[in-house]
């Protein structure tokens, strides 16, 4: 197996199902409740690698053929092109990388009330 012929065997074309978008490093409870807010639409969920914060978009590719080819090869945009298979989603899981993963609101809530000890007094009037 080698980088040209790689894409070929890949049958799930994991690469091409997804996007991420990194973001600012959540500090605040605003910054949280922000995050909840993004997370509580469908197909999205959060995670935190070595490279910071980023959210996840689980949606494929509108270009992708039924057997995991691309629609669109030769006028792929620049990003597809540039991507690179050396080490991909095919030698291993992208989320083997994670050190926090949200794939819910429920997830990340749980994950909000043990950082911040008040978080469920925010709303709270005095």
């Amino acid at each position: 197996m080698s980088a040209e012929n790689k894409c070929s065997l890949c049958r799930n074309s994991k690469c091409c199902t997804y996007i991420t978008q990194q973001i600012d490093t959540p500090r605040a409870m605003h910054d949280f409740d922000h995050l909840l807010w993004q997370i509580s639409h469908h197909n999205v969920c959060v995670y935190k690698d070595e490279d910071g914060w980023y959210l996840l978009f689980n949606s494929p590719c509108r270009h992708l053929l039924p057997g995991g080819g691309c629609g669109i090869y030769d006028e792929r945009p620049n990003i597809c092109r540039q991507h690179s298979n050396d080490y991909c989603e095919y030698d291993a899981p992208a989320e083997d990388s994670f050190k926090k993963f949200f794939d819910s609101y429920e997830s990340l809530l749980a994950y909000c009330r043990k950082r911040f000890k008040k978080w469920d007094k925010r709303f709270k009037k005095s």
